[in-house]
């Protein structure tokens, strides 16, 4: 039995960056003599253990072979004569197929260490075409490494577009492409996971909505970037650079939805877009089962983000309907998520992303001057019921009418 450390962390280590998670392929033992050592099985559809002690994975080495559509239809074969060369090959890029065991001495027979340096990401063989969420990992391990200087190899990127135009990815599912999504967006730049999927054809075939952005022009007063699909993944980066929660980076990616409906003839202009796209933001929730936080702000921000951008010249009546749109007394967070997705749009347009936000500072106060209406003395006076309802709502927008003058005095 030879134990190796595999993938990650044999990665990570020879580029001198934090090491965070360690998985190990374990040659020539079965199962019977892993679990004859203490290890507990925990593997459905190949033979994974755990340590007696440590709890740390460990895998039998083990081939596979192509035998359905998608993510999950392959065969998979584990026993004592599985080479670690023959485990290592049926893995996705070159840098995450070298192996080290305990003294550190690297086991590297697809070059991968020669990549690392070349910082290039490139597919270990042409069984990467049979796997769709390779795509989805290859983007992801783009956008994770950009900053080091990584692209992606053209040979990979091309078997990338003959796995886009083949239809596979359509086989993956919503909990397996969401969990790569939701990876690539915490990214440092997750913009480049957007960019490299629309290079590859996967991103028409995933989220056309996003790739229908591209192209569209927008009012160059506002936009000087103009093309809306820059915006978005500038927007995109901007929250990943004010490190911003998932809830806020999904919301920026879709909160311009609407405009890749707008007829040609009203280009650069996009009237209501932000009703046009909740339709299309609310189809993307659902394609991918987003959690409910992701779902509920993307929707609340693509429709309310120009309310935002227009908040010092809100009247105290429309203030208080997005207030409450928000429910900002229960759900005081979601709210404040609101307001950063509108300053990351704001900042997301070239030249401007240095500018200032002070409709941020004004929509606290006004959620604060809302939130400091006392409801005691008014079921001392009586009030109860709808009534009490309105009477609240009444004093509401007295507190937000005293605020809005005293904001402009």
């Amino acid at each position: 039995m030879q134990i190796y450390k595999v993938g990650g962390a044999v990665r990570d280590r020879l580029l001198g960056i934090p090491v965070t998670d360690i998985d190990r392929v374990v040659v020539g033992a079965t199962t019977e003599e892993m679990l004859a050592q203490g290890f507990r099985p925990v593997g459905a559809d190949f033979p994974v253990f755990l340590h007696p002690k440590t709890g740390e994975e460990y895998a039998l080495a083990r081939t596979e072979r192509k035998s359905g559509r998608g993510y999950g239809g392959f065969t998979f074969h584990a026993s004592p004569d599985v080479t670690l060369e023959e485990d290592l090959i049926r893995r996705d890029l070159t840098i995450n197929a070298m192996a080290e065991d305990d003294q550190q001495n690297l086991t590297d027979p697809y070059h991968g260490q020669r990549d690392l340096e070349a910082r290039i990401l490139r597919h270990v063989s042409p069984a990467f075409a049979e796997d769709p969420l390779r795509v989805l990992r290859v983007a992801r391990f783009a956008a994770r490494y950009a900053e080091l200087g990584f692209t992606v190899a053209l040979e990979t990127l091309a078997l990338m577009r003959q796995l886009s135009e083949s239809g596979e990815l359509q086989a993956l599912t919503a909990e397996r492409s969401w969990k790569e999504i939701s990876r690539a967006l915490m990214e440092n730049q997750p913009q480049v996971f957007i960019e490299v999927l629309r290079a590859c054809g996967a991103l028409k075939e995933l989220m056309p909505e996003i790739d229908a952005l591209f192209g569209v022009p927008q009012p160059e007063a506002h936009h000087p970037e103009i093309d809306t699909g820059a915006h978005t993944l500038s927007v995109l980066a901007q929250a990943a650079r004010h490190k911003q929660p998932l809830t806020v980076r999904w919301a920026c990616l879709l909160h311009d939805l609407g405009k890749g409906l707008t007829p040609q003839e009203e280009w650069p202009r996009h009237i209501a877009h932000e009703f046009k796209g909740l339709k299309l933001i609310k189809a993307v929730n659902e394609r991918f089962k987003a959690p409910r936080d992701c779902q509920e702000l993307a929707l609340l921000v693509g429709e309310y983000h120009t309310h935002g951008h227009r908040a010092l010249e809100l009247k105290p009546s429309t203030l208080l309907e997005l207030l409450q749109s928000f429910d900002i007394y229960r759900r005081p967070q979601r709210f404040e998520e609101f307001i950063a997705a509108c300053e990351m749009d704001a900042r997301g347009r070239e030249g401007l992303e240095q500018r200032s936000y002070p409709q941020a500072d004004y929509l606290r106060g006004a959620a604060n001057a809302a939130r400091g209406v006392a409801v005691q003395p008014l079921l001392e006076k009586g009030f109860k019921g709808p009534e009490l309802g309105e009477a609240i709502k009444r004093e509401r927008l007295k507190a937000l009418k005293a605020y809005k003058e005293a904001a402009s005095a």
